[in-house]
C-alpha cells in the first residue's frame, strides 16, 4: 500500500498548508524555473520538495539497508554456518559447470 504522504497531489485535495520566507534572490530563481518549466509557483515547489522527500527516504532506507546487510555479513564471517549437503552439491555444480 503507498504511504498517503507519496500519492500524488492530484488525487486528493490540498487541506494543508507550508510556508517559507524566502530572499528575493531564491523567489526569482523559483518563479523562472517555474515558468521554463510552464508550471506556476506552488506547483514547482510543490514537485520539487516532494521529489526532494522521496530521494530523502529512499537514500535513508538504503543506508539503513546497508548497515544492516553489512552487520549481517560481517556476523557471518565471525561465526559462520557449518557446510551442510546441500551448499556441498551447490559447490560440486558450480564448479563443473564453471570448471573452476
Amino acid at each position: 500500500m503507498v504511504d498517503p504522504a507519496l500519492r500524488s497531489n492530484r488525487t486528493r485535495v490540498r487541506g494543508e498548508r507550508l510556508e517559507t520566507r524566502v530572499t528575493a534572490d531564491q523567489k526569482r530563481l523559483i518563479e523562472y524555473a517555474a515558468l521554463l518549466q510552464g508550471r506556476t509557483v506552488t506547483d514547482f515547489v510543490l514537485a520539487s520538495i516532494q521529489e526532494s522527500a522521496r530521494r530523502a527516504i529512499e537514500e535513508h532506507q538504503r543506508i539503513d539497508l546497508s548497515v544492516r546487510d553489512s552487520q549481517a555479513f560481517v556476523e557471518a564471517l565471525i561465526n559462520p554456518q557449518p557446510i551442510n549437503d546441500r551448499l556441498r552439491d551447490t559447490v560440486h555444480r558450480y564448479r563443473q559447470v564453471t570448471g573452476i
